[in-house]
């Protein structure tokens, strides 16, 4: 269970930003009062070193990585000198991003995506905590489909980070690149899944990401999917639970598994916490667990202290140990999102936790698969109104055949049970990950390797134009200079104006 105590959820700001041809605007923080448990990420002010982001082993083998190391092994630190500015790629309400490359001659291909901040102005707006908060929070992430941060630092009050560049886009752009614009069900499962274990690992981490929607979701070089922006990310407390799932027999039918799996019986942590994830760790506890020990009323009553139901003669019912890793009693009532993403508990102020990550999945998985979000109203304030009040309903569509349906069909199940509007029955809102996993619109899915499934589309590598040579110099001797000046103009003196 999370740790909660009163504290300011960032910054008290109130404004609204509308990115240039978008569709949709993100609102900043509007109000201060929140209930949250602040996690030191380690750091604090921008000129902290940026020890925590030197190691990370899942790209620890790039090509980028070495360049940043050797530079700064060369010059004893990293800053805007050594990169050159290629091109912006995007701005949003914090700052712009661009793509940079190094200047050393033997980097060449090595591509980076740099997020600069103006301190002073987001100081001035009461948003430079904002932003300490998402380079704290990019400090510490190390996984394959988060971004990887190379190196921070400043340069005079810019605030600039070296992250991962992603030259695949957005979803949002690469749906509208689609047949009807958008995704097939195969397509949109794999991003929903990869979506998944991203979202998971962020929880882990006490991370309530609060910000997902396809334009958010960019597609990497080799076609899987990274999470950006991080600037209305809530960080809280996450203490781990050991859950067990009374299972049913063997001859027991889908819907009863489901059932049973949708009723975990919650047991208090255990030490080492993680020991349940490894098969053949503690043997002697495992065959303690196996032996029933009587309990009041005919129960059983495992090991650990929680209490398994009865069971009938015949029945051969066993446990399944799971460690759910979930802020689930993280609470901030700060007003933040997209108005189309924004889940039911955050517009009505009543304060929200983890489960609105859940929510922003099925209106992301809705937006990929039927091109629109579920609620859109013809304004921002109608969009909210449809959010609490309107139930969900679903486009009709053209199945090629009885497999196709099928699979709108458990698409549609999970929607529906992701855009529950009361959190506490939201699927994800009390065990997280785990039972969004077992919905069956991921059967078949490999979860430990999903990085090694072939993504829907590749995207082509970045060309990036190479600087142009410097000019060659003309050196005139003494006597050409003193000679009268000659109105004919030399091949080798010719320049190009800008």
């Amino acid at each position: 269970m999370a740790t909660i105590r009163e504290e300011s959820d960032y910054d008290s700001s109130r404004s609204s930003l509308t990115a240039p041809g978008s569709r949709r605007s993100w609102i900043s923080d509007i109000g201060s009062s929140s209930s949250v448990s602040v996690r030191s990420f380690g750091g604090g002010a921008w000129d902290a070193p940026a020890v925590s982001c030197r190691h990370k082993p899942h790209k620890a083998n790039q090509a980028e990585w070495e360049a940043i190391r050797r530079i700064r092994a060369a010059a004893g630190r990293i800053g805007l000198e050594h990169f050159r500015l290629v091109r912006r790629l995007g701005s949003g309400d914090l700052g712009n991003v661009y793509l940079c490359q190094l200047r050393e001659p033997w980097s060449t291909g090595c591509l980076y995506a740099m997020k600069v901040v103006d301190k002073d102005a987001l100081a001035f707006r009461k948003k430079l905590r904002r932003a300490e908060v998402e380079r704290e929070i990019l400090r510490t992430l190390d996984h394959p489909f988060l971004p990887t941060l190379y190196a921070d630092f400043e340069a005079s009050h810019y605030a600039c980070l070296v992250m991962e560049f992603c030259p695949g886009g957005d979803l949002h752009v690469a749906r509208q690149r689609q047949p009807g614009r958008r995704f097939s069900i195969s397509s949109a499962r794999f991003y929903a899944a990869e979506t998944v274990l991203a979202l998971e690992y962020l929880h882990m981490m006490g991370v309530v990401y609060r910000d997902l929607k396809p334009e958010n979701v960019l597609v990497r070089g080799d076609g899987h999917i990274m999470l950006s922006d991080f600037d209305l990310s809530l960080k809280c407390d996450v203490v781990p639970r050991l859950l067990r799932h009374n299972s049913l027999p063997h001859n027991g039918n889908i819907a009863g598994r489901a059932d049973t799996a949708a009723k975990p019986s919650c047991v208090p942590p255990i030490q080492p916490v993680l020991s349940c994830l490894f098969k053949g760790v503690n043997k002697c506890q495992a065959k303690e667990e196996a032996a029933p020990k009587p309990g009041n009323d005919g129960e059983t009553v495992d090991s650990v202290g929680g209490a398994s139901s009865s069971s009938e003669p015949g029945d051969h019912i066993h446990t399944n140990p799971e460690v759910v890793v979930e802020p689930v009693s993280a609470r901030s009532k700060s007003f933040v999102g997209t108005h189309e993403y924004l889940a039911p508990e955050v517009i009505s102020g009543q304060g929200h936790g983890s489960a609105v990550d859940w929510w922003t999945l099925g209106v992301f998985m809705y937006e990929m698969i039927y091109g629109r979000t579920p609620f859109k109203g013809e304004s921002n304030e109608k969009t909210l109104a449809n959010i609490i009040k309107q139930p969900l309903a679903f486009p009709r569509v053209a199945a090629a055949s009885g497999k196709e349906w099928d699979e709108h069909l458990r698409a549609q199940d999970l929607m529906t049970q992701l855009l529950a509007k009361n959190p506490r029955k939201r699927l994800g809102g009390c065990t997280g990950s785990a039972e969004v996993k077992r919905h069956e619109f991921f059967k078949g899915v490999n979860w430990a390797l999903v990085r090694s499934v072939r993504p829907p589309e590749v995207p082509k590598p970045a060309v990036v134009p190479v600087p142009p040579a410097q000019k060659k110099v003309v050196m005139l001797s003494r006597k050409e200079r003193q000679e009268p000046y000659n109105p004919v103009v030399r091949p080798d003196e010719r320049f190009e104006y800008f």
